[in-house]
């Protein structure tokens, strides 16, 4: 069975590297490629059948968490596999939470990588063995009633987000400023907050922590079980 894998990561080395591991463990595997959240939706729109993401959770337009969720909303039978240096049990546990389909650590030889996508294809759930971390119900209770808000309006929870006023965010979706009011309204009730501000709270709980960019001359290194993840980038 041939493949079709879409690698989304905004560094190119860690794009090579993720197409290198995909080929060494899926071979015939295509792989297509995003360096930004937006050009992952462009491509989930115009090309069809991709049957897996391997998403970076720290892509410019992801907006931490919320991009994960937006993903899952637009593409709910799309499995997501989250490729991140971050690898601490609370990370693992909050996409899990958010809907990820798998989670594999940069630091991960190629083999597990493909052990993740083929588990997730067949549908299953991939995630490294981690200490576990329980979460509180107050983390499980934002992650269902984020999971409960359409696309449209967690684009503009996105932009409560940044900070962003309902024109500013009219203007970038192509929709009415009024549209937008009428998001916010709904946003807040299903949040269960009074006001954009509490939103910006809500929404602030689904930011990570930027990890550390690879160094200038970093660079894939083949290893004896393949191309080693986390020398590409992390």
């Amino acid at each position: 069975m041939t493949f079709r894998i879409l690698v989304a990561d905004d560094h190119p080395l860690m794009r090579a590297a993720l197409r290198q591991a995909v080929s060494d463990s899926l071979p015939g595997a295509t792989t297509i490629q995003a360096s930004r959240f937006s050009e992952v939706e462009t491509a989930l729109h115009d090309i069809p059948d991709v049957d897996a993401v391997l998403l970076d959770l720290h892509m410019p337009g992801m907006n931490g968490l919320i991009g994960l969720v937006l993903l899952r909303s637009e593409f709910p039978a799309l499995p997501v596999i989250v490729v991140s240096a971050m690898e601490d049990a609370a990370t693992v546990q909050r996409c899990m939470q958010y809907g990820a389909s798998g989670f594999v650590p940069k630091s991960a030889p190629v083999n597990r990588l493909g052990e993740a996508i083929q588990a997730v294809i067949d549908g299953a759930v991939w995630v490294p063995p981690v200490d576990a971390a329980d979460g509180s119900t107050d983390d499980r209770d934002v992650a269902a009633r984020v999971a409960g808000l359409t696309p449209q309006q967690l684009r503009v929870l996105a932009g409560i987000a940044e900070g962003k006023l309902n024109k500013q965010i009219a203007y970038e979706m192509g929709v009415v400023e009024t549209t937008v009011k009428a998001h916010v309204t709904v946003i807040l009730r299903r949040l269960g907050v009074v006001s954009r501000t509490q939103a910006a709270i809500v929404a602030a709980r689904l930011a990570l922590s930027s990890p550390t960019d690879p160094a200038p001359d970093a660079d894939p290194v083949a290893t004896d079980a393949g191309c080693d993840l986390s020398r590409a980038a992390v």
